[in-house]
């Protein structure tokens, strides 16, 4: 294994050169196992699943964490930055590894981008595993609608230094977990950010009748006060027939990290029932 810039240890580094942008990505773990690709959330970057990437190698599977586009080391952020472009990107990556299916696990906008590559692509993922995120496909009320779609306008006007300082104690209940986040964050620059923005607030697309019908582990932090997130997990597990739905105790919107051995067990419990060695 090869350390990153930033200290961690998450595999073998590899990049993937995409429409003006310089992907990073990492593997890990023996080459016959079955794929499971970690995609964190908008200002966040790989190292954002450093505690599940130890386990899930153990646990006899190959692990792909990456820098989505414009975060961590993925930059400059390219010609575009919307949902698709992204889910092109993971695909490229997984394609690039020579597999066929992948259970991608997804964190807030990497949620979005897990949803969206299994919405587009059904017969690639045989589970889906998504922390805190709401469902890509329904639309929220006209209200709380209209509040996200002028959320990008706002964050315009913030003040770039403090915006960070809150994305990271928002994001996390644990200060180690708040520390990372803050440093993710200050990867990017506000223009970076914005552009990131910009896509979480329109990417949202209402799909009647449309469900996922596999195996859904969906989950959020006991504390995850982002948007709708907890309101809404109930609902939209109720919908789905293969679903899980767990709430992570002791933790915030990186659930995660805030409570990893929770989430860990879980998550293997999950793979090792659905998606088997």
């Amino acid at each position: 294994m090869e350390d990153s810039e930033d200290g961690s240890n998450p595999g073998r580094h590899s990049v993937l050169d995409r429409s003006g942008s310089t992907i990073h990505y990492w593997i890990a773990g023996p080459e016959d196992g079955p794929l499971v690709a970690f995609t964190h959330g908008a200002t966040m970057d790989h190292r954002m699943f450093d505690l599940q990437v130890g386990p899930v190698v153990d646990a006899g599977y190959r692990v792909l964490t990456w820098d989505v586009r414009g975060h961590g080391r993925s930059k400059p952020i390219g010609m575009e930055f919307t949902l698709p472009a992204v889910v092109e990107d993971f695909l490229a990556i997984v394609d690039a590894l020579g597999a066929d299916e992948v259970t991608p696990v997804g964190q807030s906008f990497g949620g979005y981008v897990s949803q969206e590559l299994a919405f587009r692509y059904p017969g690639r993922v045989p589970a889906l595993v998504v922390v805190g995120s709401t469902n890509v496909t329904a639309l929220p009320s006209t209200l709380e609608y209209a509040a996200l779609r002028l959320s990008p306008y706002v964050f315009r006007v913030w003040p770039y230094r403090h915006l960070r300082r809150t994305i990271a104690k928002s994001t996390a209940e644990t200060e180690p977990v708040r520390r990372y986040a803050h440093d993710a964050a200050s990867r990017l620059s506000k223009r970076e950010f914005l552009a990131v923005w910009e896509a979480v607030a329109t990417c949202l697309h209402a799909e009647p009748g449309y469900r996922f019908g596999k195996p859904l582990l969906l989950t959020h932090g006991e504390h995850d006060g982002t948007g709708t997130v907890a309101r809404d997990a109930p609902t939209w597990a109720a919908t789905e027939p293969e679903c899980r739905y767990e709430v992570v105790p002791d933790a915030g919107h990186n659930a995660n990290q805030d409570n990893s051995e929770f989430f860990n067990s879980l998550l293997l419990e999950f793979l090792r029932e659905h998606v088997p060695v």
